[in-house]
Order: C-alpha cells, then sequence, then structure tokens
C-alpha cells in the first residue's frame, strides 16, 4: 500500500505552497505534485541504474509540457493535441535544466529524465515558478544521487515592492520581473527583464528571492525525511589512473601554461597550440605502452582548465592578452544589406551578428495558442546559430533550445525599449544570423538588433547593449581569490564559474541571465560584477553610437509606410462595407493593404503602402468614409442623377445632396437640360442639413462670383 506524504510551504503573502507524493505516477523513481491555488504540476524523475559506456557527461533530459485541458481548452493544432514543445515550453524547461544540471554529482553518468506537466491551470498562478521546485522535490524523494534541494521563484517589483510569486493581473505592473534557482546555500540561476533598473535593485531583489527559495529548500528536506529518502543509490561511473593523471601533468602542465602565456586573440591557433602539446605527450610515449587514450584527454582538459585560471588569477591577465575588465576590439556596420529595412553587422573579437530588422503589417501578426494564453505577438526576433559559425559541421535542423534561449533573451532585452503599440503600426520581425562565435553571440545580437531597428527607423526609446560577464575563483581552501572579467571569450565561458550576461541603456538593466557553476557567489562580488558590467555596456553603446547616433528620420524607400487613422466605433462597417467589399475595393484601387481593428472602444485603420500616391488615394477614401458633412464645409462631389428641379450630387461616399436649380447659378434657369452631365464633377458647399428628415443641401453658386447686380 502507497502512502501518500505531503508538505507545505507558506509564502510571504499568507498563500501556500503543497507538496504531495506517494498518489501519482508512483512507478518513476520520484513524483510529485506541486500546488498553489488552482495551478497544479506533476513533476516525475527516473533515472538509468548504470551509465553507460563510454558516457563520462550526465545525460540529463528535463521537458515541462502543459495540457491544454488543464485550462479546459482544445488545441488549436490540425492534430488538435498536444505536439512537440512550444517555444515557451522549451523556455520554462531550460530555466530548470539550467538550476538542476550544475547540483548533481561531477561523476553521475546514468540517463536521467526530468518530466514537469502542468495538469490544472489557474490564471492567476503562473507556472514557470513552481517547476523547479516540482522538479527538485521528485528527485528529493527518489533514491537518485543529488546534491540539492534547489528552488526558484519569481520576484517582482510591483508599485515600488518586492513580491514573491504575484498574482498575474499584479504582473503586468511589475517595473522588475525575474526567475531565481538557488540552493539553500547560493543562487546558482538568475533570468528576467525589467524597466531600465539599476544594479543595486537586482541585487535586492535576488537577497529577498533568496530568503523564501531557503525555506522551500527546507520543506524538501523534511519531505525527503518524511518518505524515508534520505540515503541515495549507490553508483561508479567513472574508473580513473591516478599514475597516468600523475604522468600527464608532469609532461604537459608546464607546456600547457606556456601556451596560455602566448595570449593569441585567434581562438583556432590556441586551440592549436593546447592539441599539439596532447599530440607530443602521445608521441613521447615509448612504443607498446599502452594508455587510455580517453583518460588521457580527460586529464589534459583538466590540466588546460587550470592553466588557463591560473594564468587569470595569479598573473591578472587573459588568454588573448586583455585585462580583466577590457572589451574586445568592436566593429558597427549599420544598413549593410541594401535591400533590408533595417539591417547591421556587429563584430566583437571573434562574434559577428548580421541582423536585420523587417516591417509587416497586422496581418504578419504571429499567432499564439498556448494553454494559459491566447491572442497575438507583432514583435518578434529570431537567433540562428549555423555550425559554420565555429568551423563546425552541423545539419540544419531548424533551431534547438540553445537558439530558442538565446533569442529569448535578446527580445527580452529589446521588447523593453520597443514603442508602445498605440504608435507603432508595424509588425516586426529582428532576425540575427550568427556568423563567427567566440563568446556571447546573443549580446552581440542584441546589439546588432538595436542598431538594425534604428537603421530600420523604428523609434526605439533608447539603445541597448549587452555584456557577457564572467568568474573565475580560486578553489584552493581558504583563499578568497577571484577574477571578474568582462566580454568573455567562449574559452573564459567554458573554464570559469559564472556566465552573467547583462543588457540595458545608458540609463539601467533591461534584461539579464546568470548561471552559476560553482558555489559561494557573495554580494559583494556579484555588485562588483555588475559595477563592471554597466561600465562595459556603456563602452559598448559609445562604439555603437560612433555607427549611428540616432533613429533613422525616415524608411527605407522600399519599406512599407503606415498611415492609422482612428475613426467612431459606429463608422467600422462603412469602411468595411457589405462582406469586405468597401475595403477589398479600396486595396485595389490603391495597391495599399488596409487593416481595421476595434480596441479601446475607437476604430483604427492602418494603411500600408510602398507608394505616396496610393497611400494617399487610400487615405482620400477612408476620410471620406468616415468624414461627417458639416455645414459649411466644401466638397468636390460627382453628379449621380438629374430631375428637373435640380441634381443629387455625392458629395461624400454614400451621401448625396440636392444641388438645387436654384442653387446652381446666380442667373435663373429654366431647365436642366445641357446645364450638368450625370458622372461631372461639381465642387459644392454644405449649406444646410434637415434637421428632421436629415437630408443635405448644397450649393454651387455660393462658391461663384456674386454678379454686381445681385443684392
Amino acid at each position: 500500500m502507497f502512502q501518500i506524504t505531503t508538505q507545505s510551504v507558506p509564502l510571504p503573502d499568507g498563500r501556500e505552497i503543497t507538496i504531495e507524493t506517494g498518489k501519482l505516477a508512483r512507478q518513476a523513481d520520484g513524483a510529485v505534485v506541486v500546488r498553489l491555488g488552482n495551478t497544479m504540476l506533476l513533476a516525475t524523475v527516473v533515472s538509468a541504474k548504470d551509465a553507460k559506456e563510454g558516457v563520462d557527461f550526465l545525460p540529463l533530459s528535463v521537458d515541462y509540457q502543459e495540457k491544454f485541458a488543464s485550462a479546459g481548452r482544445i488545441p488549436g493544432s490540425f492534430q488538435r493535441r498536444e505536439g512537440r514543445l512550444s517555444d515557451h515550453e522549451i523556455l520554462i524547461s531550460r530555466l530548470v535544466d539550467r538550476a538542476l544540471r550544475p547540483i548533481f554529482p561531477e561523476d553521475y553518468h546514468a540517463d536521467t529524465q526530468v518530466m514537469i506537466t502542468m495538469i490544472s491551470a489557474d490564471s492567476e498562478v503562473l507556472p514557470d515558478q513552481l517547476a523547479a521546485l516540482a522538479a527538485s522535490a521528485a528527485l528529493a524523494v527518489s533514491d537518485i544521487p543529488f546534491n540539492g534541494p534547489i528552488s526558484e521563484v519569481r520576484v517582482a517589483k510591483i508599485d515600488g515592492a518586492y513580491h514573491i510569486n504575484p498574482k498575474t493581473s499584479d504582473l503586468s505592473r511589475a517595473s522588475l520581473d525575474l526567475i531565481v534557482g538557488a540552493t539553500a546555500q547560493d543562487i546558482c540561476m538568475v533570468e528576467g527583464e525589467m524597466n531600465e533598473c539599476s544594479e543595486e535593485e537586482i541585487v535586492e531583489a535576488l537577497r529577498v528571492a533568496h530568503d523564501v527559495i531557503k525555506q522551500q529548500c527546507a520543506a524538501q528536506k523534511e519531505l525527503e525525511a518524511k518518505v524515508g529518502k534520505t540515503e541515495k543509490r549507490q553508483y561508479s561511473h567513472e574508473t580513473h589512473d591516478e599514475e597516468l593523471r600523475a604522468a600527464v601533468r608532469a609532461a604537459c602542465y608546464d607546456k600547457i601554461y606556456a601556451v596560455a602565456q602566448l595570449q593569441q586573440t585567434n581562438k583556432k591557433a590556441r586551440s592549436e597550440g593546447f592539441k599539439a602539446v596532447r599530440d607530443e605527450y602521445m608521441a613521447s610515449l615509448p612504443e607498446g605502452t599502452e594508455v587510455n587514450e580517453a583518460l588521457v584527454k580527460t586529464y589534459f582538459h583538466d590540466l588546460v582548465w587550470e592553466a588557463s585560471r591560473r594564468l587569470v588569477l595569479d598573473e591578472r591577465t587573459r588568454l588573448d592578452g586583455r585585462k580583466l575588465d577590457e572589451i574586445r576590439q568592436i566593429t558597427c556596420e549599420p544598413d549593410f544589406l541594401p535591400m533590408a529595412h533595417g539591417s547591421a553587422l556587429f563584430t566583437r573579437g571573434e562574434t559577428q551578428s548580421l541582423t536585420t530588422a523587417t516591417l509587416g503589417t497586422k496581418m504578419d501578426e504571429q499567432i499564439v495558442d498556448m494553454a494559459m494564453y491566447q491572442g497575438y505577438n507583432k514583435f518578434l526576433l529570431h537567433y540562428n546559430f549555423p555550425g559554420f559559425s565555429t568551423g563546425e559541421v552541423k545539419p540544419n535542423r531548424g533551431p534547438g533550445r540553445r537558439e530558442v534561449g538565446h533569442g529569448n533573451l535578446a527580445h527580452r532585452a529589446l521588447k523593453k525599449v520597443m514603442p508602445p503599440d498605440a504608435d507603432n503600426p508595424y509588425t516586426i520581425r529582428v532576425v540575427s544570423d550568427i556568423l563567427e562565435s567566440n563568446g556571447s553571440s546573443s549580446m552581440a545580437t542584441v546589439c546588432a538588433g538595436t542598431m538594425a531597428l534604428m537603421d530600420a527607423g523604428v523609434k526605439i526609446k533608447a539603445p541597448v547593449a549587452g555584456i557577457a560577464m564572467g568568474l573565475i575563483s580560486d578553489t584552493e581552501p581558504g583563499s578568497n581569490k577571484y577574477a571578474v572579467l568582462s566580454d568573455i571569450l567562449g574559452d573564459e565561458d567554458h573554464l570559469g564559474d559564472m556566465d552573467f550576461k547583462v543588457t540595458g541603456t545608458e540609463n539601467g538593466i533591461t534584461a539579464c541571465q546568470m548561471d552559476m557553476k560553482v558555489n559561494g557567489l557573495s554580494y559583494e562580488v556579484l555588485t562588483e560584477a555588475l559595477q563592471q558590467a554597466r561600465a562595459g555596456r556603456l563602452h559598448i553603446l559609445g562604439e555603437m553610437k560612433k555607427a549611428i547616433a540616432e533613429v533613422r528620420s525616415d524608411l527605407k524607400p522600399h519599406a512599407p509606410r503606415a498611415h492609422v487613422i482612428r475613426i467612431d466605433q459606429s463608422q467600422i462597417g462603412a469602411v468595411i462595407g457589405p462582406g469586405g467589399k468597401v475595403v477589398q475595393e479600396i486595396q485595389k484601387e490603391s495597391g495599399t493593404t488596409v487593416v481595421i481593428e476595434e480596441r479601446d472602444n475607437a476604430g483604427y485603420v492602418s494603411i500600408f503602402a510602398t507608394n505616396k500616391e496610393g497611400m494617399d488615394k487610400a487615405i482620400a477614401r477612408v476620410k471620406g468614409i468616415v468624414a461627417v458633412p458639416e455645414i459649411g464645409e466644401e466638397y468636390v462631389g460627382k453628379v449621380k442623377t438629374i430631375m428637373p428641379f435640380g441634381a443629387f450630387v455625392e458629395f461624400l461616399p454614400n451621401k448625396d445632396g440636392l444641388l438645387h436649380i436654384s442653387e446652381i447659378k446666380w442667373e435663373r434657369l429654366e431647365t436642366m437640360d445641357g446645364v450638368l452631365e450625370v458622372g461631372e464633377e461639381v465642387r459644392v458647399k454644405l449649406v444646410d442639413i434637415d434637421k428632421k428628415t436629415g437630408k443635405y443641401r448644397l450649393s454651387r453658386k455660393v462658391l461663384l462670383p456674386k454678379p454686381e447686380n445681385k443684392n
């Protein structure tokens, strides 16, 4: 008989998170249901008993999925069922993965799968803030080796105060929105966006979040004890040869350090230098000597890691010769592509992004269909990372999780400076193609994206730049030696203890992402890293401004012009016409695209055209339809019918007025014969509107010179 065990965790606002195990998914190694309000997540974890032969890493997969039934909806896809993970689900999977992965034992290599499923959705409780807690709790109630627990919370600054896991309806007022992951001791993952916040605000937000995470970690330890899973399974996934390790160190370390001291700026040359040392060692072995080449590679890699770090810590210099806070050479080239609506080439060291900005109409908006949200997205950012950017052969199979994550970070960074919808009729797509990569291509995307938008004439609030920060700390017991690195190389990302990406304007931070690979990052070091990042960000912004100082005053000649006309809500039908007849005629005659939408109790007619003549024609047609006849206004009308007593003139679309025979000329007319013709254009003035019938009375003679003998 399975026993159901529950554990509760309070939140600062009085709400309570419950964790339950023993009822669902009982054949998994660990399974829990985490609930806050009516949002419920089922998290399961299964790990193979042994590692596969030759595997020297942790094959961990983390998948988060939302069931549409949890929100009482049927999927809008053709199959009407959940399919591959959406970008939204991939991003939440990454949030959990990045916090969990570093916490597993380094020598644990068994296939491990974590699955988190939203089985009930509460519109006021976002599931992403509970996903990592659920995954960690599932590991806690299993026998899988894990150096946790960990948890994640959302911290938002709303109306000047910090809130943990706020209600969805309150989040729209947030000036800062972060997901923070941590153990009871240390923060290990941060991701979020903000409205040009200060470095001090971010540090304070992390403090608030960590205090709550400590309680959630303690609750998981209590749950672990309740279910009797404090002892984890035994494993042996690595075999080592300490004699071989010592031999490789004795023969190679000094030579590796010498290569690192060359301070080569070329990544490939540096890599070939290290490889030459390893090849020399292998060639120096006596003929017939048998060694485990895989272990030699492992021990050699460890020495490269150690030597590169010692170079930074002991000599305060880096692999490419830069100072700790020095930024690589930057080249900015806006307006790089002649036919794109906006473009920029941004090169920083050996990292290069070619980015475009394309202006589209409302019909280009992305349709969003998720379990908890349906709507449209009019600002898109896509990031592509082909194999040739790192000199590798890699099949093009569409964006992977890394590409989705990097693109999302850049999207968050730029989203905060985009013009409001009321001032921006366009759907905007930014695409970053990474042509070369050696460190922080996502931050290059932010810089190139800013310049492409400015080149396209998009009225962003302020330019945004991004920088990736690193940290190398001494692992020797009792040592407090560390180095904060600005604008890290790809090698420094791999060798370092922290990858902290920060984007922002001159006024403040708009987005950030941090992953810690070691324990013990103090708030003092974090503050230093943020201040150093600010100096680097301002330097990069300065280089960008040299290339393009302001948003272009006009769009490219081939970019679609947009004009928005606000009309009365009651006039929307007249512009559309029966079955869309009128708006289709306008588009056909003018060669424009006309989009009509209703919002804020009004109608908005957006007209998109690539030439002025078509734009003017469409504007005139729309304004004519919605114009309200005013007594005293002059119009150019068209004669529709001629009667013995005068003519009916269409002076506005679908609005006819009587031009009486006595109002055609100052001279008296006995008959209408030969005076006007059907289809003839005539300039008239609206002189009266009958209050009872609403009929319009026109005059032509009042616009003609009055004869002197006429009183």
